[in-house]
């Protein structure tokens, strides 16, 4: 597995650019941004060589198009989403993603309909430039109250989903904290496929009661309550290789420097990735 870095958790990094740059000497090999942006910047030689030359990886892409709303505005980020999957495509990157909220103030029924429309547009586009769409089931209690009715915020559902969206470059954005606010433990990822896994957030839980833990209310790998050794073990034995990236979401902006968040988040990877394989050589005997 890759370990890779978000924005989310990096404080006020002032460029992508920088992101690499920090990634690269902390140990990453993997960063989720803007390939379309850092194309514009660099030129597509100049961007893929940045990348060579810091030995990193763009992990995922986020869906630039906004599925839950009108159909005119979602009609109008088509445009948005090609040009990105084809610079993704064109640095190597092959993973899309998005998030479903648990709640919507749409009618649930009528809102299906709408998004697994959408979403298999999305996903037959992203797939003509090799790329495959994730998305995130969203398991914080406190989300599903959030709007009128109640939607998706488990894996079975969004299985089911993803089925029914129908397209084989389709799967999950498992999220160590969806994971643990749905109450999951390493055997629920032993009952998945590597190839049903798009794209793997990681971060942490602080103590509280988990129908307490807030969606931005994440703490770094390691300084929680999450078993994160157990959930990369999972990852590990049913052969996800892919990248494993940062997103600590937070109420209030931290107030360190990116160079010690990201000095805070290698020591939290190298704890839960060090404890992760002393798991796998605990089976293996």
């Amino acid at each position: 597995m890759l370990k890779g870095l978000t924005r989310a958790g990096l404080g006020s990094i002032h460029s992508d650019e920088r992101m690499i740059e920090l990634a690269a000497e902390y140990g990453f090999q993997a960063v989720d941004l803007d390939a379309l942006g850092l194309i514009e910047r660099h030129g597509i030689e100049g961007a893929r060589e940045l990348l060579l030359r810091h030995n990193i990886v763009i992990g995922a892409i986020g869906l630039p198009v906004e599925w839950r709303g009108a159909e005119e505005t979602f009609r109008e980020g088509l445009s948005k989403l090609t040009a990105a999957a084809e610079a993704a495509s064109q640095l190597g990157c092959r993973a899309c993603c998005t998030y479903i909220l648990p709640s919507t103030d749409l009618k649930a029924a009528h809102f299906m309909a709408l998004a697994t429309r959408r979403l298999r547009v999305c996903a037959q586009l992203l797939a003509s430039y090799g790329m495959k769409l994730g998305l995130e089931f969203v398991g914080p209690h406190h989300l599903r109250t959030q709007w009128a009715n109640p939607f998706i915020w488990t894996v079975e559902e969004t299985l089911d989903w993803i089925e029914a969206i129908g397209e084989r470059n389709v799967g999950l954005l498992y999220d160590s904290y969806h994971w643990y606010t749905n109450g999951l433990t390493t055997a629920d990822i032993l009952k998945l496929h590597a190839d049903q896994i798009v794209h793997v957030h990681i971060n942490d839980a602080p103590d509280v009661p988990v129908e307490e833990a807030l969606d931005n209310g994440r703490v770094y790998p390691g300084e929680g309550v999450i078993d994160l050794a157990g959930f990369l073990h999972g990852l590990h034995s049913i052969g996800y290789q892919g990248v494993v990236a940062q997103e600590i979401l937070s109420s209030a902006a931290p107030t360190e420097s990116p160079e010690m968040l990201t000095l805070r988040s290698k020591a939290g990877f190298d704890k839960v990735f060090a404890a992760a394989a002393e798991q796998d050589r605990w089976q293996e005997k």
